[in-house]
């Protein structure tokens, strides 16, 4: 009975109204389409595959690939996807782990404001960037490791706060969920976790809780270095200090299309950070309007001062790293300009706390819910257009035999209006529901705690760089005879291509798709 009248509560039934729209922003436009126009999540979803299905045969995938967690730990969002496909088809499975990821930026950002002392309902200030560019290539695990690293943080000043033994589980947990979620952001915890320690020392003359809560992350990630695949050594290289990158930020953050599409998407999000700076300068102005600031006591305002500056220090952190990282870290792609997101992420936790007041807190929750939900609609609209686009694809696939070697070649891009091509990897889907090879994976950086078994394994054989990105470089005399199956999207009859070996016959072709297969 207390827990329903709890419920009932206005102020808990505008915490549910936010979480109602926060479910629907990033929901949502998963029902509208078979395979996501999300450009990694077919690989994705190939390596959930492997860990799913490594023990039936049906699938060849113990010829073919080891499994060494340690090597490289991203192993949480393929382990959640996994245990999902136990349940449901692995497509739906990945949709519920992009959910999951997409979801922990605004449980992150919620959880940083609870350790601040504000209102978690704050947190629906990261809904503002859950449609980003990093989202529509597929960064899934550096995105929810983003909601961990804020979350760590947040767990952080409530064992500063209070060091309950509760709340130094939940420290160690949120550090350790960073590390097998994405290993590349666990440094940036880490030194982030001493940082905040540093910063509210003045405030709370603590440290040695946090110590304890971190030690069995330090440990591990220590580990790791003495187990890690060379490819993981990294190399600073040549860091310099680009100022002119400021620049590109918008299209780092909200460049996922192209054309008019783009145009409508950009304006959404100068909307987003328009709503989130007038929420914080009308929050601030309330605050001074009603005087609540000057009856606070000397350790609270020590304590607000120290938090907003906290804010401050780990967004400026962030935003030096956009400024002076290179594009590529060995293997890793895409490097600097992920952390534009990250570097506003952190800086929406400088917004002043929500006054207990009712309507000003539905005030509040619709500012900060237009502009995610117009990027639900927009994403929304083009997974509708994207599904009909493959069409083709669906129909083509169910005549590609189980286990394939497959080879595929994408010739043509068009029917999206994506700025970055869903089309590139989505062949990628046979494997990870039928099994069997692909020419192309992304085992092959090494970065990634399944890896192909060079020692003996039925490995697809290296073919040239980048060929998946430039399949005019394509021969088939040269790069052909180890594969049966050959899957390609071009706008007429790819036979010039593959004629060259008289093995190939054309067994379907269905819309843009063309499959060819081995006598």
């Amino acid at each position: 009975m207390q827990t329903w009248r709890h419920l009932t509560r206005p102020d808990s039934l505008v915490a549910l109204v936010g979480i109602a729209i926060a479910a629907y922003v990033i929901a949502s436009p998963f029902f509208l389409a078979t395979y996501p126009p999300i450009t990694d999540l077919p690989f994705h979803a190939a390596n959930t595959s492997v860990l799913r299905n490594y023990f039936d045969s049906a699938y060849h995938f113990r010829e073919q690939f080891l499994i060494e967690p340690l090597e490289a730990p991203y192993m949480l969002m393929y382990a959640l996807g996994a245990l999902f496909a136990l349940f449901l088809p692995i497509a739906t499975a990945m949709k519920c782990v992009a959910v999951v990821m997409l979801s922990l930026l605004p449980l992150g950002l919620a959880v940083l404001f609870r350790g601040m002392k504000k209102s978690p309902l704050l947190g629906l200030l990261g809904l503002g960037l859950v449609w980003t560019t990093l989202t529509h290539w597929g960064f899934l695990s550096f995105i929810g490791a983003v909601g961990l690293f804020a979350m760590s943080i947040g767990t952080t000043l409530m064992v500063l706060d209070r060091p309950t033994r509760g709340r130094q589980v939940a420290l160690a947990a949120s550090l350790l969920a960073v590390f097998f979620t994405h290993i590349y952001r666990f440094p940036f915890a880490a030194l982030s976790v001493g940082l905040t320690v540093a910063v509210m020392f003045p405030a709370t003359r603590r440290y040695k809780p946090v110590l304890a809560a971190a030690l069995p992350s330090v440990l591990l990630f220590a580990t790791f270095l003495l187990v890690r695949s060379h490819i993981f050594t990294l190399e600073s290289g040549h860091l310099t200090f680009e100022f002119g990158r400021l620049s590109e930020i918008p299209g780092h953050v909200f460049g996922a299309f192209a054309g008019e599409v783009g145009e409508r998407e950009r304006g959404i999000g100068t909307q987003v950070v328009l709503a989130a700076v007038l929420a914080g300068a009308g929050l601030f102005a309330l605050r001074r309007s009603s005087g609540s600031g000057s009856d606070v006591s000397p350790p609270r305002r020590l304590w607000e001062r120290s938090v907003t500056l906290l804010a401050l220090l780990l967004s400026l952190g962030f935003l030096l790293a956009f400024l002076t990282l290179p594009m590529m870290l060995k293997s890793w792609f895409f490097v600097y300009p992920r952390e534009a997101m990250t570097a506003l992420y952190i800086l929406l936790a400088v917004a002043p706390d929500l006054p207990r007041s009712v309507p000003v807190r539905l005030a509040f929750v619709a500012l900060v819910s237009v502009g995610p939900l117009r990027f639900a609609s927009l994403v929304g609209d083009q997974w509708r257009d994207f599904e009909r686009a493959t069409a083709d694809f669906r129909q083509i696939k169910e005549l590609v035999p189980a286990a394939p070697r497959l080879l595929y070649l994408i010739y043509d891009h068009s029917d999206t209006a994506r700025s970055t091509t869903p089309f590139i990897h989505l062949p990628a889907w046979i494997q990870a529901e039928t099994g069997g090879w692909l020419y192309f994976h992304f085992v092959r950086w090494g970065l990634y705690p399944i890896r192909y078994d060079f020692d003996g394994g039925a490995v697809p054989p290296t073919l040239p760089h980048m060929l998946e990105w430039e399949p005019h470089r394509f021969n088939v005399t040269e790069h052909g005879p180890w594969f049966d199956t050959f899957l390609v999207r071009h706008r007429i009859d790819p036979k010039p291509v593959l004629a060259a070996d008289p093995e190939l016959e054309l067994t379907a072709n269905v819309g843009k798709w063309w499959l060819y297969r081995r006598r």
